[in-house]
């Protein structure tokens, strides 16, 4: 929680996942779900310094069994992706590349071309 709330929201595309973590919660301490990325400087050492990885998430035991839903989901799409089950995601540049593209071809109007822009700027 403390990454979101203080440093805002961040997003890990799948292409860019190059493994993922995850430490059980147990009764006495918290659990993390970590994402790697290239040139990711994610912790080795333990919960309390995954806190600070911007790409660790802490949660409760009782949280336990959808982390493990999470982790399986982030592992099958990273497979499809390596198998080319899924198209390269695009960056939010690159998609507003093809909206302004779209718009310009006359096949969106101005405000569903702005409005697809703040969406993928995070505005």
């Amino acid at each position: 929680m403390t990454q979101g709330f203080f440093k805002g929201d961040k997003t890990n595309y799948i292409n860019q996942i190059t493994g993922i973590q995850v430490k059980p919660g147990t009764l006495w301490t918290n659990g993390y779900i970590q994402i790697t990325v290239p040139g990711g400087i994610e912790s080795k050492k333990g919960l309390l310094d995954a806190t600070l990885d911007e790409n660790t998430v802490a949660f409760t035991s009782k949280d336990n069994e959808l982390v493990n839903q999470i982790k399986s989901k982030i592992e099958e799409l990273m497979s499809q992706q390596r198998m080319g089950h899924i198209i390269n995601q695009l960056s939010p540049a690159d998609e507003i590349r093809k909206y302004k593209e779209l718009l310009d071809d006359g096949v969106i109007t101005q405000e569903e071309f702005e409005q697809k822009k703040k969406q993928l700027l995070g505005f």
